[in-house]
């Protein structure tokens, strides 16, 4: 009977596992763009970390304080009674639950929200918010004084602070000259950018919360671009100062003001001291930052050709500058916010890559070196932020001397967190897991945040201590919203320039792969100058290459040996050439995939944005490698793009004309190989629409069909909802039509 049992149970068909499906377009840009969140966080004075998860419903959140020692939680506020607050001031405007706020004061008792341009005070104890301004002009940058009694802020190009510890919430003036073009304590476009980062950061309280200094910027010799919109009956007109290679830049200094000598908004505004830098001519202004003990601050200055920078340090009273350092490069100098001043305040801790990789040096104050920190053929790279600037320091235990900091010790497509002394003894990694470890430390260096991701894992958030013990996890990877799906993870690897070296890469291969298959290819690029694409870390694209594997595409993401960021020395190489090395490694790419037994050779495409949409151009006028390509908002002559950016690689057109031209796929418009793809919003005030118009014009006149999307008033992002998604469906249909 048993085996006649057996025999019977053996010719029942077994129940089908119903395989997974691919996740839908709809889910991808809806839900599936917060599978990656994690808590929003911020570390206290007293060394508590403020939290805001808003992965659960809106109505389950709440602000936590979290004591790192102990792993107790407590409600920060009632969210509930804020609510209730907040609505009664805005009746006609309500809301259901807060966000982060806009500025938190760094002993938590206040946050800050910017509701219809106006300014709104939360106090945390008791969940009551209270209206501090109310007109018809838009505040902005608004920033906590460190004893969290004054709020700064600047409206109309001008820089007020608002007392909150009174009832009367009385307003200061501090500059009565700001215009359309003389700003105070906000930025010029070029400032914001590309100096600080997509940051409004134009002005510092000092440690005692009793000055504040601030960037002074005068646009008025900056040449104005316009934008035509399509509304209304007469369209209006929209100008931005925004200097390209060659033309003038904004002229800025920096003033001191003294806070507690201001007057109310009705009276004169208190007399600023103006810093004095008299001993060399600059351009630029990078960073502002005070010294611990609040009597002086410190000022980093640049030069035009931005192989010369200045480290200054300045009286506090009378703006009297003495320069204590100088550091060059015969290419040019990379912004960073890695100066920090040692609590024994004898010394300061420099960033520098004059070696050819990115270190850390110890200095005197008054400019002597003592040490260098760090030391390898390796650099030191930061772990979130824009990739322009750089900020690799997590944190000084200014007890123990032990400096941390993210590296790229280990590998050049992951971020590890380090510690090594002030001497340059006991390099030490601290986080073990390889892939990209994000990492925001307590004040004290004792705690730090670890948001970690690789490749193939969603990230999470883990308390940990620096010496290793007791972890906690805050938030683990929300692995159950990719459950329903099945989802293909990509392969890290290199591919071989023609000379050998080995270019980061990862590879997406549909489902069910076969290596005795022929598929098409898409070449994903950005190519800017240690600007890589390739790390070990989830990164949200995933999801939507998902689609593309669907239809039986595989997708490549590759980096040129200058986009790497593995030195300075790789990144020198575009000086004078930009894009030729950059192509000649790109091409070395997709002749080695053509290689590849599984690869297509006919069938092989290349996208990217902004710089990468420019690389696309660059690639498909330099070589016959691809059949087609999409370039979305990409730039075409760097004479039309920004000073600081363009004149870095190419110095000033004036004196270098072939270079610009050289770089310009405009130039190169009759060599187009393959169907392209244009894409550009008529708003974008980063790459302008004459880079796209002028190489479309180019492409009619050498007789050459191409495609163009073009997004009315998006900006550099095409950000809207709407506009986004209408983007990636096009892209789709694009590569099924002609890869």
């Amino acid at each position: 009977m048993a085996a006649l049992a057996a025999t019977l149970t053996a010719r029942v068909p077994l129940a089908q596992t119903p395989a997974k499906p691919t996740p839908s377009f709809d889910w991808i840009f809806g839900e599936g763009r917060t599978v990656g969140s994690v808590p929003t966080t911020q570390w206290l004075s007293d060394g508590t970390l403020m939290l805001l998860d808003t992965r659960p419903p809106a109505n389950q959140r709440s602000f936590q304080i979290l004591d790192p020692a102990t792993g107790a939680k407590r409600a920060a506020f009632d969210m509930v009674a804020a609510v209730e607050s907040l609505n009664a001031l805005r009746p006609s405007a309500r809301v259901t639950v807060l966000a982060w706020p806009q500025a938190l004061d760094t002993a938590g008792r206040r946050a800050l929200y910017i509701f219809d341009n106006d300014l709104f005070l939360l106090d945390l104890q008791s969940s009551s918010f209270a209206r501090l301004t109310k007109t018809t002009a838009t505040e902005q940058s608004p920033e906590f004084s460190p004893d969290g009694k004054r709020l700064a802020f600047v409206r109309t190009n001008d820089l007020f602070v608002v007392d909150c510890d009174t009832p009367a919430h009385a307003v200061t003036r501090l500059t009565r000259d700001g215009s359309a073009t003389t700003l105070n304590g906000t930025l010029s476009w070029m400032y914001w950018e590309e100096i600080f980062g997509r940051r409004d950061i134009g002005y510092w309280w000092s440690p005692d919360s009793k000055s504040i200094a601030y960037l002074q910027t005068d646009e008025s010799k900056v040449p104005m671009v316009s934008f035509v919109d399509f509304q209304p009956e007469t369209p209006r007109v929209i100008t931005q100062r925004y200097p390209k290679a060659g033309q003038p830049n904004p002229k800025v200094r920096v003033g001191i003001v003294n806070v507690g000598s201001g007057t109310t908004a009705a009276g004169a505004a208190p007399a600023t001291t103006w810093v004095r830098i008299v001993d060399k001519p600059f351009d630029t202004l990078l960073r502002v930052k005070w010294l611990p003990d609040g009597k002086r601050v410190s000022v980093q200055t640049e030069t035009r050709d931005q192989k010369e920078l200045g480290l200054y340090l300045v009286d506090r009273v009378t703006g009297s500058a003495s320069r204590i350092m100088t550091e060059t490069s015969n290419a040019w100098i990379n912004i960073h916010d890695d100066l920090h001043f040692l609590a024994d305040g004898k010394h300061f801790i420099w960033t520098s890559e004059r070696d050819g990789n990115n270190h850390l040096y110890r200095y005197t104050l008054d400019g002597k070196l003592v040490n260098q920190v760090t030391r390898g053929p390796w650099s030191m790279m930061s772990s979130a932020g824009v990739g322009w600037v750089r900020q690799a320091v997590a944190g000084i235990d200014n007890t123990s001397g032990q400096i941390y900091f993210t590296a790229m010790e280990r590998s050049s497509v992951t971020r590890d967190l380090y510690r090594i002394a002030l001497d340059g003894s006991g390099l030490t990694r601290v986080t073990s897991d390889p892939g990209v470890h994000r990492i925001s430390m307590s004040p004290d260096a004792r705690f730090f945040l670890d948001t970690f991701s690789d490749a193939k894992t969603l990230p999470s958030m883990t308390l940990r201590r620096t010496d290793g013990t007791n972890p906690r996890v805050l938030a683990p990877p929300r692995t159950e919203m990719l459950a329903p799906f099945d989802i293909q993870f990509p392969e890290l690897t290199t591919i071989p320039a023609t000379d050998g070296f080995k270019m980061p890469a990862r590879i997406l291969r549909p489902a069910n792969f076969r290596a005795d298959r022929k598929y098409p290819v898409i070449m994903h690029v950005y190519g800017g100058a240690s600007l890589p694409t390739v790390t070990n870390a989830w990164v949200g694209d995933t999801l939507f290459y998902q689609l593309l594997l669907a239809e039986g595409y595989v997708v490549v993401k590759v980096d040129n040996r200058s986009a790497t960021a593995i030195s300075k020395t790789l990144e020198n190489t575009v000086v004078g050439r930009l894009g030729e090395g950059e192509a000649a490694d790109l091409v070395d790419a997709a002749k080695w995939l053509k290689s590849q037994p599984w690869v297509d050779p006919n069938r092989v495409g290349v996208w990217g944005w902004s710089n990468g949409g420019y690389m696309t151009l660059n690639l498909m006028t330099r070589s016959d490698a691809f059949k087609a390509g999409i370039a979305v908002a990409p730039v075409t002559d760097w004479r039309f793009y920004d000073s600081k950016w363009a004149e870095a690689f190419l110095g000033m057109p004036q004196q270098n004309a072939k270079a610009y031209d050289d770089a310009s796929p405009i130039t190169r418009a009759n060599a187009m190989s393959g169907r392209v793809l244009i894409v550009y919003g008529t708003y974008d005030d980063n790459v302008h629409p004459q880079n796209e118009l002028a190489f479309i014009d180019a492409l009619i006149k050498a007789g050459k069909m191409f495609d163009v999307m073009v997004y009315p008033m998006r900006q550099h992002d095409i950000g809207d909802r709407d506009a986004y998604q209408h983007l990636y469906r096009t892209m789709i249909e694009f590569w099924k039509r002609n890869l």
